[in-house]
């Protein structure tokens, strides 16, 4: 299977004063398409910062990172940010919707992003909502929402422009087991009917065990 998402010898150091703290230490990992990867570890251990360095949100201190098979060091914020939009889709443990936007424009938006015409972002944020339940609330803003329902909208948001791999930083972290079993069960779906391959950052075993494989942050380092 072809890689969607990698790193090598990947390196994050934060310097808290005179102190440099290492939170990565030399991570090698490869995300296959449609894989499905439950990073693990204690608070703090560096699954947040590994997701957002993979995303292109942050960069490494060193170390080399390829999304769709390219590496993402020396590209310009423009065009990483073009094939971020292209190849990923991120869900968060806070759902990360815009407030003054309705649940239809806040899942349109990586689309209209992309520059698809309007018409079309706001169909196909449509029929996601309506995928993913949310077909009565399509007009509601995030305010009006459950937490169980903004939780859903965010990862319709996140699939709607069928990236090649989610990355899930605690998504169901935030909800009951009802709403979290939901959320979960929605993102295996769509990795199996769209090939999406999902990196999902928690602490919740019952997840772990449903995926491929389970890699665990300890000291730094991926094991």
């Amino acid at each position: 299977m072809s890689s969607v998402l990698a790193c090598s010898q990947l390196c994050k150091t934060f310097a808290e004063g005179d102190v440099a703290l290492e939170i990565l230490k030399n991570v090698d990992l490869n995300v296959a398409t449609a894989e499905r990867i439950a990073v693990m570890g204690a608070s703090g251990s560096g699954k947040s910062t590994l997701l957002h360095l993979l995303g292109g949100l942050d960069e490494p201190t060193r170390g080399d990172i390829t999304i769709a098979g390219q590496s993402i060091g020396d590209l310009s914020p423009l065009q990483l940010g073009r094939l971020r939009n292209r190849e990923l889709g991120f869900v968060y443990q806070f759902h990360h919707l815009l407030p003054e936007f309705t649940a239809i424009e806040n899942v349109a938006m990586p689309l209209l992003i992309r520059g698809v015409r309007p018409a079309d972002a706001r169909e196909q944020a449509i029929a996601l909502l309506e995928r993913v339940g949310l077909s009565e609330r399509t007009t509601h803003k995030p305010g009006e929402l459950s937490g169980g329902e903004r939780q859903r909208a965010a990862v319709a948001r996140a699939l709607v422009t069928r990236p090649a791999c989610i990355l899930a930083d605690e998504p169901t972290g935030n909800l009951d087991r009802q709403n979290a079993e939901q959320v979960f069960e929605l993102m295996m779906e769509l990795n199996r009917e769209l090939s999406t391959s999902l990196l999902v950052a928690t602490h919740d075993p019952l997840i772990a065990e449903r995926m491929d494989r389970v890699v665990r942050l300890e000291d730094g380092r991926l094991i």
